[in-house]
């Protein structure tokens, strides 16, 4: 959850026809999509996974910044509750701001753009427009109640599923079945015990990082057990120090899974 040199906090972007669809607002999200040459008024939806600060923290910047440069059209944000709540604070914060933008730059108001959805803690349809159908399964991540999966079927024939943070979840393989391309974070347990070490309440991550998170080895079986054509590798487990390779990653995964793996990293495009 703690900013890295050679990783970005957690976020995807889907573009289907000019429009974009962001999954997950970790630190830093405007400022890389601007690197991916993504068009901040070509956002029409956000969609979070659960809220750990490292999906989260620059949900509002996000809404703020891409305001405050060429967005001038409604925002459709999902995710578990609070995210209303969420919403309303961080405008109340920003309140100073938005009011000076809103006279002294001619700004449309910021508040009414934004359309929040509070999910409930089910599985099943979240959203459907010109171009996306997005269904939505709960995921395990303890000690959050409700953490999601999102998965999207896009009228140019693609099926991209986002698994959020997750322990190996049933509901997960359901929600994949067949598709293309599977995003799942990966935890590397033989690195584990290295990361701990620097850490503080290192007995307390350990428990956590075992309870909430999916080795190298289940997430080649999900993905196998899926039939999912493409798996890419995210949000690594350790994602600092000690550093692991791309190699280590592969070969790790491999022997579960036979179909294309792919190491993510900050700004792949695919």
């Amino acid at each position: 959850p703690t900013p890295k040199r050679n990783r970005s906090a957690s976020s995807q972007v889907i573009i289907v026809n000019n429009v974009s669809y962001v999954i997950d607002c970790g630190n830093g999200v405007a400022r890389q999509l601007v690197l991916a040459n993504v068009k901040f008024n070509s956002i029409r939806n956000i969609f979070i996974t659960h809220h750990h600060s490292d999906h989260n923290a620059d949900y509002g910047n996000l809404l703020l910044l891409a305001w405050a440069t060429d967005l001038n059209h409604r925002v459709d944000t999902y995710g578990p509750r609070p995210l209303r709540k969420m919403t309303k604070t961080f405008l109340k914060l920003n309140e100073e701001d938005i009011k000076i933008r809103t006279g002294d730059e001619g700004r449309i108001p910021l508040k009414p753009l934004i359309k929040v959805h509070d999910l409930p803690s089910c599985n099943g349809f979240v959203m459907k427009d010109e171009n996306v159908r997005v269904t939505v399964t709960l995921v395990t991540h303890p000690p959050f109640k409700t953490a999601f999966a999102y998965r999207f079927d896009t009228v140019d024939n693609r099926s991209i599923v986002i698994s959020g943070d997750t322990a190996p979840s049933e509901n997960l393989i359901t929600l994949a079945k067949n598709a293309d391309i599977l995003v799942h974070e990966v935890m590397h347990l033989p690195s584990i015990e290295k990361l701990i070490e620097t850490e503080p309440n290192s007995s307390r991550l350990k428990q956590h990082l075992l309870a909430s998170h999916t080795t190298c080895e289940q997430v080649g079986k999900i993905a196998k057990a899926a039939n999912v054509k493409t798996l890419v590798l995210s949000h690594f487990v350790p994602g600092g120090y000690p550093f692991v390779t791309d190699e280590i990653w592969l070969n790790a995964v491999r022997p579960y899974f036979p179909g294309e793996i792919i190491v993510g990293h900050d700004l792949l495009e695919l």
